[in-house]
C-alpha cells in the first residue's frame, strides 16, 4: 500500500495500536478502517477479564494518553515496515507506522518521553522507526527522570467499581442519578446508543444508554457467541455513528433511572462550546434510533425529541427510508358507546391497568368450564396430534392448582423445544406448552365461532401505567392485584378502543367509593393518559359527562401525587417537557 496516508482514528486498541478511516473514504464498511501499531513502540500489555488476566503497570495510562493524543483527530500515518503478529492458529499481516498529529510529528515519543513505553529492540537487519534515534533519546530522558514505567515507585493499581452488574448498578443508581451533570468517557460501543461508560469523578464504569430511545441491533460482533443473530435494518450503521462520533471521545452525562437489567438510562451530551449538542436527540434525527412507543405513550418523551423524529419520518432517512414504522396509536370505534354498569370478576391481570374480566351475570364462563372438564373426562389429560400453527384455536393442558385440565387457547406463537405459547381466551392467561403432551384438536362444538371467548379485555380509563420490567409497573400490578383480585367489583364502562373495554373499577357502585383508577393515580403508580389517547376516548362515547369528571379527579390526584415526588414522580415531573401547547 501506500507509504504515507492519512487518515481519522476511530478507535484505540491499546497503548501502541489504533484504528483509522483513511481520509475521503465514508464508513459504511468494516472493512473501510485499517489496524495500524507505532512503529519501535512497545506499550504495556493489557489484560484479559475473561482469563482473570490483570493489566500490566502502566497499560490504562499509555491507551488513555494515546487516546487523548489521537481519537476522532486526523492523522499522519508514515509506514515503517510491516510484521506477520501471530493471532491464535492465524496470523495477521499488520502495519507499523509513525503517527503524527497536528503539530506533533510522533506519537510514539511522546508516549516513551513520559515514561508509559519504551522502545522495541531490534536486531540489526530489522526494519524499524523512520526516527528511531529520536526515540531512544526521549526514552533515556524519561528514564533519568524516573517517569512512569522508570519510576522506582510502586505501581499503584487502579480500582475502579464494576457498576456493570445489574445488582450492583441498582444499588448505586441513586447516587448517580442525584449527582447531577457528570464527565464521562465512551468506553466500548454495544449499538447506536447503548455504551459502557467509564466515570472518573464516581470512580466507577457503568453501562448507559439514552433515555427514551430504541437502536436497532446491530451484527454480532467477531467474538459473540451467537454469531447467528441477523442484524436489524440499519443496526450497522447506527453503530457505526456511535464509533466514528462518541467511541472513546469525553462525553457529559446525566443520569435519570435504571433498568431492571441495570442499565442506567439518561442523557448523553457530545461536543464542546457551541458544538455541544444531545446524542439522543441527534441519532433520533438522523433516522438510526426511534423514539420507544410506550413513552410516548405514558408522555415522557419530551416534545423536542419527538418532533426530531417527525422530521425524520418525513425526510424519509435512515430507517424511515425502507419502511414506515407502525405506531401504536389508539383509534375510535366505529360507533359511539352509552355508559354502563357492570358486575365483573377479574380473572387475568396482565399490568397495572391491563386486566381480563368475567361478567357475573353471564353464564358463559361457567357453561365452557363445565364443557372443557366435560372434554378433558372424556380424552383424558393427554395430547394428541393437531395442527399448532399460529393463530389456530386448540385445547391446551393448564393446571389451575386442582390439576390439569383442558382449556381453550389460541396459538400465538412457535416457541423453542416444540413448545408452543398460547393465549387462554376464556381467561385471558398466556402460557409456554409442549405440543405433542398438551395440545390437542378441539371439538366443533366448542369452536370459539359457536360460543365466544368468556373473557372481556379491558384497561383502566384515562390511566397509564409503566411495564412490569420496571418497578413502579411491577407495584400497580400488586396494586390492582390487592384492591380487586377475587372479589366482586362494579365496572364503570364507556366504551371499546382497540379492542379494549375501557372501564372504571370500584369495590361498589357507590359514587363516592374511590375508584382504582384513581387510587393508583394517586400513589404514582400510574399518570393520566396522554392527550391523544384521551381524545380518541373522549370521542368514543355518547355523552363524555361521566368521563369528564373522571379526568378531573385524577389530574387533581396525579398532581398530589407529583408534589409528593411518589410513585414514578420520586425524581420530578417528567412530563413537563413534552406538554403541548
Amino acid at each position: 500500500g501506500e507509504a504515507e496516508r492519512n487518515g481519522t482514528v476511530i478507535e484505540v486498541l491499546s497503548g501502541d495500536t489504533l484504528v483509522y478511516l483513511p481520509i475521503g473514504q465514508a464508513y459504511d464498511s468494516e472493512s473501510k478502517i485499517h489496524k495500524v501499531s507505532l512503529a519501535s513502540i512497545r506499550a504495556p500489555r493489557l489484560g484479559n477479564e475473561r482469563y482473570n488476566k490483570p493489566d500490566e503497570p502502566w497499560a490504562y495510562e499509555c491507551k488513555q494518553r494515546l487516546r487523548v493524543l489521537c481519537i476522532g483527530k486526523n492523522v499522519k500515518i508514515s509506514i515503517d515496515y510491516e510484521r506477520d503478529i501471530p493471532l491464535g492458529e492465524k496470523t495477521e499481516k499488520r502495519q507499523f507506522a509513525t503517527i503524527g498529529v497536528g503539530k506533533r510529528e510522533d506519537v510514539g515519543e511522546i508516549l516513551l518521553s513520559e515514561g508509559l513505553a519504551v522502545t522495541q529492540r531490534h536486531r540489526d537487519d530489522d526494519e524499524r522507526s523512520r526516527r528511531y534515534d529520536e526515540l531512544l533519546q526521549a526514552e533515556s530522558i524519561a528514564k533519568a527522570g524516573g517517569k512512569g514505567l522508570h519510576s522506582k515507585k510502586e505501581y499503584a493499581r487502579r480500582a475502579m467499581n464494576d457498576l456493570t452488574e445489574p445488582k450492583k448498578a441498582k444499588a448505586y443508581s441513586g447516587s448517580l442519578t442525584r449527582a447531577g451533570n457528570l464527565k464521562a468517557i465512551v468506553d466500548h460501543v454495544f449499538n447506536g446508543s447503548l455504551f459502557k461508560l467509564l466515570v472518573p469523578s464516581e470512580n466507577c464504569a457503568i453501562i448507559f444508554s439514552s433515555a427514551n430511545i430504541r437502536c436497532p441491533q446491530p451484527s454480532p460482533s467477531p467474538g459473540a457467541a451467537n454469531k447467528s443473530r441477523k442484524a436489524e435494518p440499519f443496526g450497522d450503521e447506527s453503530k457505526r455513528h456511535a464509533k466514528l462520533t462518541v467511541h472513546q471521545r469525553n462525553v457529559e452525562i446525566n443520569c435519570s433511572n435504571v433498568t431492571p437489567g441495570g442499565v442506567i438510562t439518561g442523557t448523553m451530551w457530545i461536543g464542546q462550546g457551541t458544538q455541544r449538542r444531545d446524542y439522543g436527540m441527534e441519532i433520533v434525527g438522523i433516522g438510526l434510533a426511534t423514539i420507544d412507543q410506550r413513552k410516548i405513550d405514558y408522555g415522557e418523551a419530551p416534545k423536542l425529541l419527538i418532533d426530531a423524529q417527525a422530521a425524520a419520518q418525513a425526510n424519509k432517512v435512515g430507517i424511515w427510508s425502507v419502511a414506515r414504522v407502525e405506531t401504536a396509536k389508539p383509534t375510535a370505534p366505529a360507533t359511539k358507546s352509552a355508559e354502563r354498569l357492570v358486575k365483573i370478576r377479574l380473572s387475568e391481570i396482565r399490568s397495572g391497568n391491563h386486566f381480563f374480566f368475567h361478567t357475573i351475570d353471564d353464564d358463559a364462563p361457567r357453561v365452557i368450564e363445565e364443557s372443557m372438564k366435560t372434554f378433558t373426562s372424556s380424552h383424558g389429560p393427554t395430547g394428541a396430534p393437531c395442527d399448532s400453527r399460529p393463530g389456530r384455536y386448540v385445547a391446551a393442558l393448564f393446571d389451575d392448582g386442582t390439576g390439569k385440565s383442558f382449556y381453550r387457547a389460541k396459538v400465538l406463537e412457535r416457541a423453542e423445544r416444540g413448545r408452543v405459547k398460547v393465549f387462554f381466551v376464556d381467561h385471558g392467561n398466556v402460557a409456554s406448552v409442549p405440543v405433542s403432551t398438551h395440545l390437542r384438536p378441539l371439538d366443533q362444538p366448542l369452536s370459539v365461532e359457536r360460543i365466544p371467548p368468556a373473557a372481556t379485555e379491558a384497561q383502566l380509563v384515562l390511566t397509564a401505567v409503566r411495564s412490569l420490567n420496571e418497578d413502579e409497573g411491577v407495584d400497580a400490578a400488586r396494586m390492582l392485584q390487592t384492591f380487586g383480585w377475587g372479589k366482586d367489583l362494579t365496572a364503570v364502562v364507556y366504551c371499546v378502543v382497540d379492542g379494549k373495554t375501557m372501564v372504571k373499577l370500584a369495590l361498589s357502585s357507590n359514587k363516592d367509593d374511590t375508584s382504582i383508577n384513581e387510587a393508583m393515580v394517586a400513589d404514582g403508580l400510574a399518570r393520566v393518559s396522554n392527550k391523544a389517547v384521551t381524545s380518541s376516548i373522549m370521542s368514543s362515547v355518547l355523552d363524555r359527562t361521566g368521563l369528564d369528571g373522571l379526568l378531573g379527579i385524577l389530574e387533581t390526584a396525579q398532581a398530589r401525587a407529583k408534589k409528593a415526588h411518589i410513585g414514578m414522580w420520586r425524581y420530578g415531573d417528567i412530563g413537563d417537557d413534552d406538554e403541548e401547547d
